[in-house]
């Protein structure tokens, strides 16, 4: 069994930043590629960054590029979602997730674990 433990959002204005952790516990971190997605309200969930098992491939969804990034901590078991230049279209519960492979994948059909989740409020 695996447990995923997000935590780090928050509501902060348009052009903030967050960091997004989550802790992993219950298997070898480091066998599995990780992924963050998010779920805004009406909506349905959405790949938003994802990372290889060594962290040397990382993937992330169009709206985010060059605003966010993805990185962990294989010793930690701690993977890491770095929020830069928040906009209001980026408010959702943010979700880690644990892939059944170790290369990273934007499809959410290639992970099997994920956790509660952390909400992400940008006001204007």
């Amino acid at each position: 069994q695996v447990q995923l433990i997000e935590s780090g959002g928050g509501l902060v204005q348009t052009g903030d930043s967050l960091r997004l952790s989550c802790a992993a516990s219950g298997r070898t971190f480091s066998d599995y590629a990780m992924g963050w997605f998010r779920q805004a309200p009406g909506k349905d969930r959405e790949f938003v960054a994802a990372i290889s098992w060594s962290g040397g491939t990382r993937y992330y969804t169009d709206s985010v590029k060059g605003r966010f990034n993805i990185s962990r901590d294989n010793e930690k078991n701690k993977l890491y979602l770095q929020l830069n230049s928040l906009k209001q279209e980026d408010t959702a519960v943010y979700y880690c997730e644990k892939g059944n492979r170790l290369s990273a994948s934007f499809e959410e059909g290639n992970y099997d674990y994920w956790g509660q989740g952390t909400q992400v409020t940008v006001s204007s």
